[in-house]
Formats: structure tokens, C-alpha cells, sequence
């Protein structure tokens, strides 16, 4: 494959587009990963809200547990520090909860943000890229494998918009037929040239 164009002006065009491509490409991925972590940031509440269930239950737990070891009523005095704890775990789950959706939401957009605009710009970008590569390799492949000038005026004839050929010559099939050296060599050119192959 060939990546680049033989051709100055071309090459200059391919090359900041590909450089203008891979900046916009990791200033998208960037943007992504900056509200991802943003978005993120929220779920310090979360985190608060799940350590302060956590010590509520424990402290309600322990007290619970201590008082019901108290002889005779020690049953009775320890359930509402049970219920307690119940609440406190109620608050550690939700806590855990908000932690669970922000996360979700941050990868979400962070995603979103990043991987969209660069499958719209590989979409755009790329693929025309690969195409070119493609096609200058093989136009570069019949020019060293020693493919005749002919068959290269014949693929002008057939690729090229009619203005063009009109370009080269009047009645450029006539010219072909003929084995016109010229007008075969120009045809020849002109399809290598819109490869981005220069005829040598």
C-alpha cells in the first residue's frame, strides 16, 4: 500500500489533514476522559453517604449488642438499636447506590463523548485514506511490475471524467485505437496522477 501521494501539493494536503484528523481524534478522546472523571467527582457524596451508614450501623450493632447482654431486659433495650442499625444499612446501600449510577453516568457520557466524533472522523477520514492507499498501491504495482502505458490509457479512459480526457485529446478512444505515443502517455499520466502516482 502507499500512503502518500507522489505529488508535493498532494502529499502537503494528505499529510495535514491526517495530522489535523489525530488532533481532533485525542482532543475528543481527552474531552471524554476530562467529564468522565467530572462526572465522577459526584459520587463523593456517595461515598460519604456509604461510610456514614457503615459507622452508624456498626456503633448501633455494638451498643445493641452490649446492652443485650444485660440480664432480664437486656432484649428489650438492644431492639430499637437493632432497628437502628437496619436504618444505618439502609443508608450504606443507598450511599452504594448513587456510587453504582454515577459511575454509570460518568462512563456513559465519557464514552459517548469520546468514541462518537472519532467513529464520525475515522467514518470521514480513514476510510477515503485506506481507498487512496489502495488504489496508488496497485496503480504503483502495474507501473513497476512493467504494465504498458496502453493498459494504464485504457484505465484513464474508462476512470476519468469526460472534461478531463477531453483535456488530452479531442477524440482521446481514436487516439488509443490508434497507438498515439502522446496522447497514451498523457492518458497514462493522468490516471497514475489521480493515484497520486507520477509516471516516470
Amino acid at each position: 500500500m502507499k500512503f502518500y501521494s507522489d505529488f508535493a501539493a498532494h502529499r502537503s494536503r494528505q499529510i495535514t489533514v491526517d495530522v489535523l484528523a489525530v488532533a481532533f481524534m485525542a482532543a475528543w478522546i481527552w474531552l471524554g476522559a476530562f467529564v468522565y472523571s467530572l462526572v465522577l467527582g459526584l459520587s463523593d457524596f456517595g461515598v460519604q453517604m456509604e461510610e456514614a451508614g457503615a459507622g452508624f450501623r456498626e456503633t448501633m450493632t455494638d451498643v445493641g449488642e452490649n446492652l443485650g447482654d444485660v440480664p432480664f431486659i437486656g432484649g428489650g433495650i438492644s431492639a430499637p438499636f437493632d432497628s437502628a442499625s437496619s436504618a444505618g444499612a439502609t443508608l450504606e446501600s443507598a450511599g452504594q447506590a448513587q456510587q453504582d449510577a454515577v459511575q454509570n453516568l460518568a462512563t456513559g457520557l465519557g464514552v459517548g463523548i469520546a468514541v462518537l466524533p472519532v467513529l464520525m472522523i475515522l467514518v470521514f477520514w480513514l476510510v477515503p485514506r485506506l481507498r487512496f492507499a489502495r488504489r496508488a498501491g496497485q496503480a504503483k504495482a502495474l507501473v513497476s511490475g512493467g504494465a504498458g502505458v496502453d493498459l494504464l490509457a485504457l484505465r484513464a479512459l474508462s476512470n476519468q471524467r469526460l472534461p478531463v480526457l477531453a483535456g488530452v485529446d479531442a477524440d482521446p478512444m481514436g487516439a488509443w485505437r490508434r497507438g498515439d505515443p502522446e496522447v497514451m502517455r498523457s492518458l497514462a499520466a493522468l490516471e497514475l496522477r489521480s493515484t497520486g502516482v507520477r509516471l516516470t
